[in-house]
């Protein structure tokens, strides 16, 4: 229907507005507000959650339905978050919160990840612009100030998003407790003989300068050199190959900068060989052997005829023969292997044993020696030799920024073509291993490190089966997790660092035995717990370990021992936080072990879940969460991964200062976020709509009462009229959809449901339905009151309903319900809980709802051709069949409001359905508009409904009751 215009006056000139039952404007008191005006309002709210104690009281309510913990997945502290922190955290508190309101007690303990290499490089860096060396214990302080300072800035952009959590007390992998546990976790593998050292060759980040664990490397596209060469025949003593003419055997490589470290050529023992007879351009005659199925391919590769065939065998029977290095005066035996593939290249493999894990194997297998001629920082040794006497010494194997080949490369390659070893030379893009935190290409280096045995006493397989009984979200998610245990390495849990926990190793000088027994680690363990891991680095062993210690190999005494410099790997640390954090009930006695819930993003197959995973079954027997989330990236919106140099990153702060938290927060609740999640300025701005929607409707239902009181004025459902009980039957149904999604954390589809109800069947059928109702009906009109019931009820269980993922704004209208008992917040309420449908009421309404869209259409039709201007002007006739016109007049007196018109006639008749349009008869009324018959029978320009509901305003107000 018609509003009153901003004036309060009717075209009649008479002044009703005293009158009519009208929506509170925004200035006025008691209003709730149009604008969201998020950016200003939402800090308020936060003030009052915390002066009020919230999360406190969240924790100490009853909870009928038992402790619900998901455990934090640590971020790192060394910057302002970005969209991937918002969507976690936000996802993270839209399940604790929900968790809460359906009666657990659901705390919530913040990390965060404090040591290693991004917090180190960035503080040495600082260190290098102010010409200063400092010495290990001073890097860490500063390491330590450095993350402190971080997680301050973090705390704040965290609780800004609206997540409720213990933020004064969180968890740093930095305290002294829980670097105690970190250690004391490691003696618990040393104890079960998990632990080793040894000389295996690992990933190694050249920029970083150590080793890496599998956790720590991203994949990413890298341009390689792919090359021919060729090794000249030594010697054969069994006599298999000719002789008369040169024999080379020919072997692909994608890194030349190992060449140097060749020891043996690898071959397959079930593939055949064949050895090529080849006429060079200047006539002289040699012979290539290769794995025949790949004679074609690497004839075209070299741009040789390889199809004069003049001898094959099997690997196996190539076993012995030797060739000679083609830069060094170096043999190169055949060996065998069954990686070996045919799939590319030649099918005779390089091997060196220094730089690569089946290269490594191989070597150990056939008593090779473990060349690695690159330093840490990725250049070559003296051990790399010189070639045409210049020496290789500090050439780097990784190219530098702006370089296409890396020095070492560049010189391995013009070396090769100058012994006439260089059959080809192409380049390649491929996926390749980066570090991936200073993004350089990884290479393979043998160094002596520290390792979890996975396979340990079954563990590999304990992990496997501890899978089978987690759930995953999404459930094809186990397979990833089930891929990574199955394949991974053993944990290299060493690194060369400064920052971090060190290992609590001690070495003999007298006779070098590495020391990790039971009582030396649990020395190490009660001096970090009471002065912290920088204690490690400057107290001397006798300090450490207990009184009359000595080495357990020689005898030699405690003074004779030096410590371990490494550190443990981060992904340790985080893998022990389900000990440190979860166990600890002296700090949280609220939390339990195992975890219900881990919720991260994919990479953590790689690294949380996987470290989490390792440590629970290898100390605890099981594992460490009882189900985990597997969230999508972020993306923007043409699907590409946000950089800034793209230009198309958001920034959550930016977000929140023009929109607000609760628009960020909706944006999460908008998609799938265990799918990746794109976001830009289109679809916030698509989003921010449709928090307008949800908004406006709140705002709609909340100022209209105003004057409603549940105990007073509340109905009773059965006395309900037929639509207010028809809008609780579709709030019934979409409270059902949102349960169910929110037990299976689909928070998208909980939007949806509630993103479609507000703006289908609330705003554009009841509400615009009732408005007659409510503004021109008595105040205390039975019909008025039904509606404000039902109105009463949509609004606070829609409030608690979208509480988890809304907090600021349910909190905002929950401030404006009159409700009786109420908990002092929205989040300490209950979710609302569905009932047995009314299937025969929502089966009428659906006919009906059919019946106003064939409706609106023949409206739309007439006023096109200028039959009326404003629909109030129309009568609508309606033809139909007997179990229409049975609904129909079931509802006879609500049909003018529910099509927009005055009136509207029934006729029952066989046929299809018939509507037609005509003009109302009567006159229209002053007050609420409608054409009317009994028009100015009890009052002049009013029907006898308005002109009732004017005498019980006047005589109210001149009772003193208005």
């Amino acid at each position: 229907m018609t509003s009153i215009d901003e004036s309060g006056r009717l075209p009649s000139g008479r002044d009703y507005r005293p009158t009519l039952n009208v929506t509170l404007k925004d200035s006025e008191p008691g209003a709730f507000p149009q604008r969201g005006n998020l950016p200003v309002r939402e800090p308020g709210i936060l003030r009052r959650w915390e002066e009020t104690g919230l999360y406190r009281q969240s924790l100490d309510r009853p909870a009928p339905a038992g402790p619900f913990v998901l455990h934090d997945g640590p971020p790192y502290s060394n910057g302002n978050i970005h969209l991937g922190h918002a969507l976690n955290k936000i996802a993270k508190d839209f399940v604790t919160r929900l968790k809460m309101m359906q009666g657990h007690c659901a705390p919530y303990v913040p990390g965060w990840d404090n040591h290693g290499m991004p917090i180190e490089n960035a503080v040495v860096r600082e260190f290098r612009l102010h010409g200063e060396q400092p010495d290990r214990v001073t890097l860490r302080r500063a390491c330590r100030r450095y993350a402190e300072q971080w997680i301050d800035t973090q705390r704040e952009q965290f609780k800004r998003l609206g997540v409720r959590g213990d933020w004064d007390n969180p968890y740093l992998t930095m305290s002294r407790e829980f670097e105690a546990t970190i250690v004391g976790v490691f003696g618990e593998f040393v104890e079960s003989g998990y632990i080793y050292r040894g000389l295996r060759p690992t990933l190694w980040c050249a920029g970083c300068e150590t080793a890496l664990a599998d956790a720590e490397i991203e994949y990413a596209n890298h341009t390689s050199s792919s090359i021919t060469v060729r090794f000249p025949l030594a010697s054969d003593a069994l006599g298999r190959l000719p002789e008369g003419q040169p024999v080379y055997a020919l072997i692909w490589t994608t890194t030349p900068w190992t060449i140097p470290a060749n020891l043996a050529l690898a071959v397959h023992p079930d593939v055949e060989y064949a050895l090529a007879a080849v006429t060079l351009p200047e006539g002289s005659r040699v012979s290539y052997l290769v794995a025949t199925p790949l004679l074609t391919a690497v004839g075209e590769a070299i741009g040789a005829d390889l199809s004069e065939v003049t001898g094959v065998w099997k690997g196996a029977d190539l076993a012995g023969v030797v060739f000679r290095h083609p830069l060094f005066q170096r043999e190169a035996p055949v060996v065998t292997a069954d990686y070996v593939t045919v799939d590319a290249g030649t099918g005779i493999v390089h091997t060196a044993p220094g730089h690569g894990k089946e290269d490594f194997d191989t070597g150990q297998r056939f008593g090779l020696d473990v060349l690695c001629p690159v330093d840490s920082a990725g250049r070559y040794t003296p051990q790399a030799g010189e070639v045409f006497g210049e020496p290789l010494t500090g050439l780097r194997v990784v190219a530098e920024e702006g370089e296409g080949e890396s020095r070492a490369n560049s010189a391995i390659l013009r070396a090769l073509q100058e012994a006439g070893a260089l059959l080809s030379h192409t380049h390649f893009e491929h996926s390749y291993p980066h570090c991936w935190r200073c993004h350089m290409p990884l290479i393979f280096r043998a160094t002596v490190q520290w390792f979890l045995s996975i396979d340990h006493d079954g563990h590999r397989q304990k992990c496997l089966d501890a899978i089978g009984g987690v759930t995953w979200y999404p459930p094809e998610s186990e397979n990833r997790i089930r891929s990574m245990v199955e394949s991974r390495p053993d944990w290299c849990v060493s690194r060369q660092r400064s920052w971090g926990v060190g290992i609590p190793a001690f070495y003999c000088d007298a006779c070098d035995e590495a020391i990790v027994s039971r009582d030396a680690v649990a020395a190490v363990e009660a001096l970090v717990r009471a002065e912290g891991s920088d204690a490690w680095y400057s107290a001397p062993p006798e300090s450490i370990l207990p009184a009359g210690f000595t080495c357990p190999g020689c005898g030699a005494p405690a003074a004779g021992l030096r410590k371990e410099t490494d550190v443990l790997d981060v992904w340790f640390d985080s893998g022990s936080t389900n000990r440190a954090v979860l166990e600890d009930r002296a700090r949280w006695p609220e939390l339990t072990w195992p975890a219900d819930l881990y919720l991260e993003g994919g990479d953590q197959h790689r690294g949380w879940f996987n470290s989490s995973l390792m440590v629970g079954v290898g100390t605890r027997a099981a594992a460490p969460y009882r189900a985990v989330i597997t969230s999508g990236w972020t993306l923007d919106e043409e699907g590409f991964a946000m950089h800034k140099s793209a230009g198309n990153v958001v920034d959550p702060q930016d977000v929140i200062d023009r929109y607000g938290a609760d628009v960020l927060r909706w944006w999460v609740a908008s998609s799938d976020f265990m799918s990746d999640v794109g976001c830009g300025a289109n679809l916030l701005q698509q989003v921010a709509d449709s928090y307008r929607r949800i908004r406006n409707t709140f705002r709609f239902l909340v100022n209209n009462l105003a004057d409603f009181r549940v105990e007073e004025h509340a109905v009773a459902t059965a006395a309900l009229e037929d639509p207010d009980r028809w809008i609780l039957e579709r709030l019934n149904e979409v409270t059902e959809t949102a349960l169910n999604a929110y037990n299976s954390y689909a928070f998208h589809r909980a939007y949806h449901a509630a993103h479609n109800f507000c703006a289908v069947d609330l705003s554009a059928v009841y509400l615009s339905a009732v408005k007659d109702r409510l503004y021109a009906s008595a105040a205390h009109a039975p019909e008025r009151r039904s509606a404000q019931t039902a109105m009463h009820r949509v609004a606070e269980t829609l409030s608690r309903l979208l509480a988890p993922m809304l907090v600021f704004t349910t909190e905002e209208v929950w401030d404006y319900i009159h409700l009786p008992d109420k908990p002092a917040s929205v989040s300490l309420a209950m979710l609302p809980q569905a009932q047995p449908a009314d299937t025969a009421l929502l089966s009428d309404w659906t006919r009906l709802l059919e019946l106003r869209d064939e409706v609106n259409r023949t409206l739309e039709a007439e006023k096109r051709d200028g039959k009326f201007s404003n629909p109030l002007e129309a009568r609508v006739t309606i033809r139909c069949d007997h179990d229409l016109a049975r609904v129909l007049a079931l509802r006879e007196a609500h049909l003018p409001a529910l099509f927009g018109v005055s009136q509207v006639g029934v006729a029952e008749a066989a046929g299809e359905l018939e509507v037609t349009v005509g003009a109302a008869a009567g006159i229209r009324c002053a007050r609420c508009w409608l054409v009317k018959s009994d028009v100015g029978e009890a009052a002049p320009e009013l029907c006898r409904r308005c002109a009732e509901a004017v005498a019980v305003w006047d005589g109210e107000r001149a009772g003193g009751v208005a």
